[in-house]
């Protein structure tokens, strides 16, 4: 009897841990969550601690055993953010094929964008204000992403399977042309109507466009 309680017992604080980590997480998500929302709609320095607290249904000092500060809500929500955003580009694949690379690189940025807009303009927010608390990764390691998948561009233009365009600006305007949808999907919508999909009918606009920029010389759109 006494053996089986004694493993009884040094179960329960197993359980009890993995029970309370479940709770951590839950938690962590809900003020997530709700920061994104307060700081997507006042910005930075809208944002208050009360109101993440409240819009998360917590008190405001169980926030704060999850996260020090309002600056590390936000760390927290970047640092995700940017990892889910360069997803895509960190996919495109040098052995693959060169313009059907770029167009699912296109496809799913304006996914990113239409599923996402909320976080399209938090990003959006960061780098209006001067990217204060991305600078340091800005110049860093997205710099060496950005410079990695250009370099592949270029070798595909070298070997004339793309037609020649600026790399380096060639990734900036496929930013510009999906997350656009999402960070203005206010004005989109307002010039377009309620009746249409902007995010719909983006998509096969930005697959003629890029396969007409991209296309090798010769080739009709389309082709390889």
């Amino acid at each position: 009897m006494e053996a089986r309680s004694g493993r009884h017992q040094a179960d329960r604080p197993e359980e009890g841990a993995g029970a309370k980590s479940r709770i951590q997480e839950r938690h962590r998500a809900l003020i997530l969550e709700a920061a994104l929302a307060v700081f997507s709609a006042e910005g930075f320095k809208g944002a208050t601690l009360d109101r993440i607290a409240r819009a998360a249904r917590l008190s405001k000092p169980n926030l704060l055993y999850y996260f020090a500060s309002k600056e590390a809500i936000h760390a927290a929500l970047l640092e995700g953010l940017l990892d889910a955003w360069l997803a895509p580009l960190r996919d495109l694949d040098p052995e693959g094929e060169p313009l059907g690379e770029v167009m699912t690189y296109v496809a799913r940025k304006l996914e990113l964008s239409r599923g996402f807009p909320r976080e399209s303009r938090l990003f959006a927010g960061e780098v209006l204000h001067g990217a204060p608390h991305l600078g340091a990764v800005l110049g860093g390691a997205l710099r060496d992403l950005v410079d990695e998948k250009a370099a592949v561009l270029q070798a595909w233009m070298d070997q004339g399977r793309l037609a020649r365009v600026p790399p380096h600006h060639l990734i900036v305007s496929v930013w510009a042309l999906t997350q656009h949808y999402a960070d203005f999907e206010t004005q989109v919508r307002a010039v377009l109507g309620e009746a249409r999909d902007p995010f719909a009918e983006a998509g096969p606009f930005l697959d003629m466009l890029f396969a007409r920029l991209l296309a090798p010389q010769g080739a009709k759109p389309g082709e390889p």
